[in-house]
């Protein structure tokens, strides 16, 4: 992990070097894969991270030609239909790795080179943060596929319990949230911007994500066929989908196994139920009778400083302080092929005593994912801007997100129906 003060040329380093190790094993049927809409081919995602990096670096920052001249034919997202990423005529794995380190190599000198300048560092930080991401949608496609789990991280165990489960809720006073993140704090993404005034009545929320223990009891009472728990769309959803439990598991006997890459292992109670969609999620609060938080109720608890009474107007950068995330505080950084135990990195706790509200799995938040007031779109305007209504919120990150991403103001979105992502979620009493 590097630490958060780390030169940005280490950060491009490091991103380079996980990218690289996510693919190394994988031979060049399996750089392909299956067209399935979750996924993209892995070998056009390895030339489209480096395509941004140049497009974004090198061209708009620093105003050089394109290394590529079907550089924008092949990799530009926003033109690219996904459908269509099977059938372009890509470079060979070998160009695509010349084309990674060309690249990169560009860019540390770049960085290197005197009179640096904030829309330099802008871009490249850009660059860094939405290769992270991509390394989070390559282990999702390792996932989704079946594929072996990255070399690095599968000789290695699963974070070690803390004891037992944190239970039931906590308080959180009502009174008036700053939502979002406040200018001069770093880089942040645009759709975090700016902090505005919300109200909030108290509330209680679990000091826990729901386990797969929990949600196994959903499964066997026959929550997947019972039409009262599920939303009009939700059941839609899973007539289309044919869902009868979570997307890696399986049954056999009496007892439930879950897949993990390419390998089955006993269903583990204490582990968060992940691979959920929001569909999923929204029905098993209501088997519970509970419901799930808004994303202000989830940064009001992940962000309260803990003194006084009402919501201070000061809030923390983590749920545990100021301090960057390391490996005591939150899973992160892929150093397992497999998230934590709800009880681990008691380390971690908010203020209020909510536990892993940064790391191990990503929640699902009951907000659609919308603009905040006076909304404008970064450089990069197709990051946001083409997503909002059509998407849910998660916060929170999971054990694959890179450590330098979160913070208690960053959002995530996807569709409710997306079960790929390392998604779970808390609850909130009704």
């Amino acid at each position: 992990m590097i630490p958060a003060a780390a030169p940005l040329s280490e950060w491009v380093q490091d991103a380079r070097r996980r990218t690289l190790a996510l693919v190394e094993d994988l031979d060049d049927g399996q750089l392909i894969g299956p067209r399935l809409a979750i996924v993209n081919p892995l070998l056009w995602e390895l030339g489209h991270v480096a395509w941004f990096q140049e497009r974004w670096v090198l061209r708009e920052a620093a105003g050089r030609a394109p290394l590529r001249a079907d550089g924008d034919a092949l990799y530009d997202s926003s033109a690219v239909p996904h459908d269509t990423r099977w059938d372009l005529p890509l470079p060979s794995r070998a160009e695509t790795l010349a084309y990674l380190s060309a690249v990169e190599e560009r860019v540390q000198e770049r960085l290197a080179a005197p009179g640096l300048g904030e829309r330099d560092e802008y871009f490249a930080k850009l660059a860094v943060f939405h290769e992270d991401m991509h390394g989070e949608a390559f282990a999702y496609t390792r996932q989704t596929l079946g594929y072996p789990a990255p070399p690095f991280a599968a000789a290695r165990g699963g974070a070690p319990s803390a004891g037992g489960a944190p239970g039931g809720d906590v308080e959180v006073p009502g009174g008036r949230l700053s939502l979002g993140a406040r200018p001069g704090g770093g880089f942040v993404f645009d759709n975090e911007k700016w902090a505005h005034q919300v109200e909030l009545r108290p509330f209680r929320i679990a000091r826990a994500p729901v386990t797969q223990g929990a949600f196994r009891a959903f499964v066997e009472e026959g929550g997947y066929r019972r039409r009262e728990l599920w939303s009009e769309a939700g059941w839609t959803w899973r007539g289309r989908s044919g869902a009868e439990h979570p997307v890696h598991w399986r049954r056999e006997g009496d007892a439930w196994l879950r897949r993990e890459f390419d390998r089955w292992t006993p269903l583990e109670p204490d582990l968060p139920a992940l691979h959920v969609c929001w569909h999923e999620a929204e029905a098993w609060c209501r088997f519970a009778g509970r419901r799930l938080p808004t994303e202000a109720e989830w940064e009001a608890a992940a962000s309260h400083a803990g003194a006084g009474n009402g919501l201070p107007p000061g809030k923390r950068t983590f749920p545990w302080g100021e301090e960057a995330p390391d490996a005591a505080r939150a899973e992160l950084d892929l150093r397992s092929p497999r998230c934590a135990p709800v009880s681990a990195h008691p380390e971690g706790d908010s203020a209020l005593g909510c536990r892993q509200m940064i790391g191990n799995v990503w929640e699902w938040t009951a907000s659609d994912f919308l603009p905040y007031p006076g909304f404008e779109p970064d450089p990069y305007r197709d990051y946001s801007q083409p997503w909002f209504g059509s998407h849910k919120v998660l916060r929170g990150g999971c054990f694959v997100t890179r450590s330098r991403l979160p913070r208690n103001t960053w959002r995530n979105f996807y569709t409710p129906d997306r079960r790929d992502v390392w998604a779970g979620f808390r609850t909130c009493a009704p």
